[in-house]
Formats: C-alpha cells, sequence, structure tokens
C-alpha cells in the first residue's frame, strides 16, 4: 500500500492519497477547497496513473470534505462518510464557516456506520467507530501495511476536540484506549493534521493518553 500527504486548506488538514499495485486508489478526507488545490491533487493522481474509486471522510467537518464534490464530479467515486455525521454535513454544506465558502458537499454513498470495511484494488481497510471529535468518526486500518488513518481522534501528541457539536470527552479517550491502542505499538498512524507517528509513541508521550493509563484521569466518569 503506497500512501502520499498532501496539506490543503487554512486549517493544514492533511488529505491522504491511497492507492496499492492495481493503481486504484481511495483518497481519504479530501481537504482540497479551490481550483488551485484541486489541480495540486488532480497532478498527483495523474502523474502517478492511479484510479480514483472512493472518497472516503473519517468525519464530517467541513475542513476535511472540501474536495468530496470534485471528486465524485471529476472521477465519478463513491462518497463514504458515517451517517451519524449527516447534520454535521447539513450543517456545513454550501455554507459559511469562519468566514470560509464550504463547498456543496454530496450525499452518502456509503455509510461507514454500517460497513466493516472499505476495499480498492487489493487492498482493504477496517472501518472502526471512534467516536468522541463527532459523534460517526472512524479510523480506517490496514491490518497487514500496520497503518491506521485516525482523523481528528488522535494525533501526534494530542488528541481531537471535544467542544465542538457532537463532541465528547469520555467517548473520544474510550475510543483511543479500547479501540487504537490495542491495535499494536508498531502502527503509524496518519492523522487528520500534523505529522504522523505510532501508537507506540502516542502511549509514551501523548499526555492525554498517558494521563488515563496512569490513573491520573478517570475518563468513564
Amino acid at each position: 500500500m503506497e500512501i502520499k500527504r498532501v496539506v490543503f486548506n487554512p486549517f493544514r488538514e492533511n488529505t491522504y492519497l491511497v492507492w496499492d499495485d492495481t493503481k486504484e486508489c481511495i483518497v481519504v478526507d479530501a481537504g482540497n477547497m479551490n481550483e488551485g488545490e484541486n489541480r495540486i491533487l488532480a497532478e498527483m493522481i495523474s502523474s502517478r496513473g492511479l484510479k480514483p474509486v472512493m472518497a472516503v471522510n473519517t468525519h464530517g467537518h467541513f475542513d476535511h470534505l472540501g474536495g468530496a464534490m470534485w471528486l465524485k464530479e471529476e472521477y465519478g467515486v463513491a462518497f463514504a462518510c458515517s451517517s451519524k455525521d449527516q447534520f454535521l454535513i447539513d450543517s456545513v454544506s454550501g455554507g459559511m464557516v469562519y468566514g470560509i465558502k464550504c463547498n456543496e458537499v454530496p450525499a452518502i454513498d456509503v455509510d461507514l456506520d454500517a460497513v466493516a470495511e472499505v476495499k480498492f484494488g487489493n487492498s482493504t481497510l477496517k472501518v472502526i467507530k471512534t467516536p468522541g471529535h463527532t459523534p460517526g468518526h472512524v479510523v480506517l486500518f490496514g491490518q497487514e501495511d500496520k497503518v491506521l488513518f485516525t482523523g481528528d481522534t488522535l494525533f501526534r501528541e494530542s488528541i481531537g476536540r471535544t467542544d465542538l457539536p457532537g463532541g465528547d470527552y469520555s467517548w473520544i479517550m474510550k475510543s483511543i484506549i479500547e479501540e487504537i491502542l490495542p491495535l499494536g505499538d508498531d502502527v503509524t498512524i496518519y492523522p487528520g493534521h500534523e505529522d504522523a507517528s505510532t501508537i507506540g509513541h502516542e502511549s509514551l508521550y501523548n499526555p492525554f493518553v498517558v494521563e488515563v493509563l496512569n490513573n491520573e484521569i478517570n475518563y468513564k466518569g
């Protein structure tokens, strides 16, 4: 599995182009918001001879959604996102957030709340539900390649915000402790913002995780 990151939009959002030897690819969290960013992503796709088959979103925040409609119109891809985040999509599609014009978002074709995996070419990513940053947040796990696309659930030495609509601290920590950490220390995480890390690094150096593991914080309470 090959992974290429590109950073888009004013929120410095990580968009991932993911493909295998068949040249079929998915775009995880397409944050491209304007014609210039569309051209960058199109060049990345064409220069590698890739065939996009799906735009996959870890969650429904607008900074991760800007390119979903463009991908659907340009390449005819399906749009995958959890229906539990539909209320977030509805609130931003075609509107304004923080003074930024949000692009229209397509209808959900693949409900990630109802499927166990995402497939492209010869590759499979397991869909793991990780509510907390948003109610419908998911992460995408490539077991064979030991890669995990964590969206805004887990960052390098930080976690996603829980003070936005639908956010919940106890749920995000439950997701991290019970769903992500057991995947293994050697799994590389590709977050929605900032740099990559590993689960092992986060278990040792992420202050939000460490304080729970050391029983300094009772996330269940």
